[in-house]
């Protein structure tokens, strides 16, 4: 298990866009199980939506980032290097995430040749799937 303090120590990320609080499993270069503890204090629900917070989908596909990215970065080899979204494709919204959800993060490298790869990744909220995708990444 990985804190915050300790993924800020892997990935580039600072508050605010610093998407993920936890992370509970981890197996360098292969899978990752994050956490992100949603509250109404996030920056954007300030203007989505007045009224009817909901966090944005690019901003759980953010997250989902982020954890693959722990994954990616938590291997020796690759530490100090940035990873980069290539593409994302086969992106489904499931589920609003609201503030007071937790939601999991759960990213799975499915390819990975030299500076590229592919990940599969999921975001639940109590056992719902909220967000899936399959993303490709470039480390730099």
């Amino acid at each position: 298990m990985l804190n915050v303090d300790e993924i800020q120590k892997i990935i580039p990320h600072r508050p605010p866009f610093l998407l993920v609080d936890r992370i509970d499993e981890l197996e360098p270069g292969v899978h990752g199980k994050g956490r992100k503890c949603v509250t109404m204090d996030e920056p954007y629900f300030v203007g989505h939506f007045p009224g009817k917070a909901v966090m944005p989908g690019v901003i759980i596909l953010e997250a989902l980032a982020q954890t693959g990215a722990v994954v990616m970065l938590s291997q020796e080899k690759n530490a100090g290097k940035i990873v980069y979204f290539g593409g994302m494709d086969k992106v489904k919204f499931r589920r609003q995430v609201v503030p007071g959800d937790l939601i999991i993060l759960d990213v799975e490298i499915i390819k990975n040749r030299g500076n590229f790869g592919v990940g599969s990744a999921v975001a639940y909220v109590e056992d719902e799937v909220a967000v899936e995708a399959i993303f490709t990444f470039a480390l730099q």
